[in-house]
């Protein structure tokens, strides 16, 4: 029997960067009844206000989800309100050192885009992500630049070689996250383990990036079953799936 139902959320619980829409809140709010829940993704912990919790339904049974910004270097949960139980950030100087690499790879790899919307370099406090269209780049576009993968791959290859001692993971539609080595999705889930107290054979993760150098894979190599999703629409249908198996009449299907 699985316990906890952990999720990507950028391409798998909405579009990057875009608010999860009502159907997909339902759906959160019906699997929160069955199971637990965690939310695992790049973004730093407002995205996860915007895009997820502003929109959940009153009453949601909130003492049952997780939320693990910054590909699991922070972890959030809720007890009356939300509160932080641990972030990695990086030193100042490893910082500088990250900006500096990523501003190099970016330009030899012949991929930096003419146009950009907003800061392409976010610091995120425990990870630093590179945005190659910007923070603010309209979701079309976004789209348009790197559906394959290639562009960033080369910047990560790159990247790779400049600063090894950092992990370096591709996620969302035009982002390259970059966390301390052993700090990533697979760290995130077990800091699940840890807390929650569930084995990682009790759950499941469900992404659209589970691919080596995604930055869903490494939830993957944690040894947990793992789902690949397509996008939000085919993620609704597999939590629909999740709460048919665990459902034990607590909750009574109204989407």
């Amino acid at each position: 029997m699985k316990k906890l139902i952990v999720f990507d959320l950028d391409g798998t619980l909405a579009e990057s960067k875009a608010a999860i829409d009502q159907d997909m809140a339902l759906r959160l709010a019906a699997l929160l009844t069955v199971a637990k829940v965690a939310v695992i993704s790049g973004g730093d912990w407002p995205q996860f206000q915007k895009q997820v919790l502003a929109h959940l339904p009153k009453g949601t049974k909130l003492k049952n989800l997780s939320i693990l910004p910054t590909c699991g270097t922070k972890f959030y949960q809720y007890k009356n309100s939300w509160k932080l139980l641990y972030s990695e950030n990086f030193t100042d100087a490893q910082k500088q050192k990250i900006t500096a690499s990523l501003k190099e790879a970016v330009e030899t790899s012949g991929y930096k885009a003419a146009k950009t919307w907003g800061a392409t370099i976010e610091d995120r406090g425990s990870q630093v992500t590179y945005s190659a269209l910007g923070q603010a780049a309209p979701l079309d576009e976004k789209k348009k630049y790197d559906p394959d993968f290639k562009k960033r791959g080369k910047i990560k290859q790159s990247l790779d070689k400049l600063i090894p001692e950092f992990a370096v993971n591709l996620g969302g539609a035009t982002s390259v996250d970059v966390t301390k080595k052993g700090i990533d999705k697979k760290y995130g889930m077990h800091k699940l383990h840890q807390v929650l107290d569930i084995k990682i054979s009790e759950m499941i993760f469900i992404g659209d990036a589970i691919f080596p150098g995604g930055n869903d894979y490494p939830a993957k190599q944690s040894g947990a079953f793992s789902v690949c999703t397509k996008d939000a629409d085919e993620t609704k249908k597999i939590i629909e799936g999740i709460i048919g198996c665990l459902d034990d009449g607590r909750y009574k299907k109204g989407f």
